[in-house]
């Protein structure tokens, strides 16, 4: 199986442990996009809506594709009083799409997943002209000591391969993505913003929130099972919760005149 589909497994805890975005960032995306009640949107990766709902609660024309058959009945249901949101089960890649249909194309915590190869082409194929792109994604930042040499110490025990940086940290300004986008020809120079903000965990949501990512999927059941009660252990005795920190980062580019 591809990571990406790991999540369909999760998809009920996926929905209840995921985090949100924050409104800022709506804002700042429909302000820069210049969106108006009739504009199209197309989501990628929807997963089970968290960032869909944040459009459709601001009353836009929503299609959300997925290729998780439970993630997208979940998120049906989460959306349901929203009927200007539609939803596809399909891969981005294999959605065949209408070209120039959008005027806003967003991916939240889900670009890395598009093949290298289609990114940019397809995003910019489907965009209306001046339409924009949107691609933002939540990172973790490390938990304060002495919380985080304990867990350094669990991970090196049972899954020292999840103890570098975060795939999420793909989203970061000095990571790879900022690069490619600035580089690309198929967009204008884009812009970053950056949201920090936090969420307070317990020992149970904070291992329900592992077992949501595909890299703690993919590992065996028992070196799971194990890796994430230690981890449940060394937060109850540090006092059985802790502030995560985050950063959302989010990038925007404009379809570049020639494309």
């Amino acid at each position: 199986m591809e990571q990406r589909f790991t999540f369909d497994g999760v998809a009920s805890l996926y929905n209840t442990s995921r985090p949100l975005y924050p409104d800022a960032l709506f804002a700042d995306v429909i302000d820069f996009a210049g969106l108006e009640a009739k504009d199209q949107i197309l989501e990628i990766g929807c997963g089970t809506g968290q960032a869909t709902e944040g459009f459709a609660r601001r009353g836009f024309s929503i299609l959300a594709l997925d290729p998780g058959a439970e993630l997208i009945g979940i998120a049906q249901e989460r959306l349901a009083e929203f009927p200007r949101v539609r939803f596809e089960q399909t891969t981005f890649e294999a959605w065949p799409g209408k070209p120039e249909s959008f005027r806003l194309i967003f991916a939240a915590q889900s670009f890395h997943w598009v093949s290298p190869e289609l990114r940019f082409t397809r995003t910019t194929a489907l965009l209306a002209p001046e339409g924009t792109l949107a691609v933002f994604g939540n990172v973790p930042i490390r938990p304060e000591p002495p919380l985080s040499k304990k867990f350094a110490e669990i991970y090196a025990r049972h899954a020292p391969q999840l103890a570098g940086p975060p795939v999420e940290a793909w989203y970061l300004p000095d990571g790879p993505f900022a690069r490619e986008l600035q580089q690309s020809d198929y967009f204008e120079a884009p812009m970053h913003h950056c949201y920090p903000w936090s969420r307070s965990h317990t020992a149970q949501s904070y291992t329900d929130l592992l077992r949501t990512l595909s890299s703690y999927r993919l590992l065996t059941e028992d070196r799971r099972e194990a890796l994430l009660a230690e981890l449940a252990d060394a937060i109850n005795v540090h006092g059985g919760a802790f502030e995560l920190h985050y950063e959302t980062h989010l990038y925007l580019a404009k379809r570049a005149s020639a494309a």
